[in-house]
């Protein structure tokens, strides 16, 4: 069963870790934040909206639709004086028009339908300044889906459970589809990346395979049985050749979207 973003059991499933410096410099480049005011879109325990105010910006509004999610980010967030959070949707912010110069949807566009994702970056649109930045991450069915390797071990997830596989392209969007969206929204696509991100570095494989048999901000795992679960692990360390006592970083390859908006959202109508 999927996780449950609304269970307050869950509010710091995505507290537990910072943003890689591989991606503070990626922002760095493509946004030049330094000063912005920014909008983090889902930003589910605040990492990235903690991650945008430690890169300079003014001031960075977490949005997410889960209350408890929220409170994570509250307490990940405290000691940030210039982030605020607040409830609302992809599609309804609940932002003003033309408030923010900079957006970040990071990790979200997968929980969005192809059909409903104009709506998602109009609205992000809409609420940027006349020339302001979006920023799209997420990863695309090309990054998921490389094979296992000791760089790439979420391949094996799908190498072991070809139905995880299934889900995993089902619930991804290509980036041709990500582009369209965002051309037929009002933005040009400035820069297209891909971005080998560290998730979390561990002292050994054997606290790797804890964590991934405690299912911690993995969702698509809690499709997989404790026992499936158990077999992924044996299988991912037979796979990639980790010993249980070495050191290894976790990463994921990532696409990146750096898009302009052509124009003010006040000129094309919604």
């Amino acid at each position: 069963m999927a996780i449950s973003f609304h269970d307050e059991n869950n509010k710091y499933t995505y507290t537990g870790r910072h943003a890689d410096p591989s991606w503070m410099e990626l922002i760095r480049r493509l946004a030049q934040p330094q000063g912005k005011t920014a909008a983090d879109i889902g930003c589910g325990g605040g990492i990235y909206s903690a991650a945008l105010a430690e890169l300079g910006v003014s001031s960075v509004v977490g949005i997410d639709f889960s209350e408890a999610m929220l409170q994570g980010a509250a307490e990940y967030c405290a000691a940030y004086g210039q982030i605020r959070l607040a409830q609302g949707t992809a599609d309804r912010t609940g932002l003003p028009n033309d408030s923010v110069e900079l957006v970040l949807e990071r990790a979200l566009i997968h929980h969005v339908s192809a059909e409903a994702l104009p709506d998602v970056f109009r609205e992000a649109r809409r609420i940027l300044k006349p020339g302001g930045m979006l920023i799209v991450q997420d990863r695309t069915p090309g990054d998921c889906l490389l094979p296992g390797s000791r760089e790439h071990l979420r391949g094996y997830w799908f190498e072991k459970y070809p139905r995880l596989r299934e889900l995993e392209a089902g619930r991804r969007h290509d980036a041709a589809t990500i582009r369209k969206a965002l051309e037929g929204s009002g933005f040009s696509v400035v820069e297209e990346t891909q971005l080998w991100e560290v998730r979390k570095s561990y002292a050994s494989y054997s606290d790797y395979r804890e964590e991934l048999l405690c299912r911690k901000g993995r969702s698509i795992l809690h499709e997989l049985s404790d026992a499936e679960l158990q077999d992924l692990a044996d299988g991912i360390a037979a796979g990639s050749g980790y010993e249980m006592n070495e050191p290894f970083e976790e990463r994921d390859r990532w696409t990146i979207f750096c898009a302009q908006a052509r124009c003010s959202s006040a000129s094309v109508a919604l």
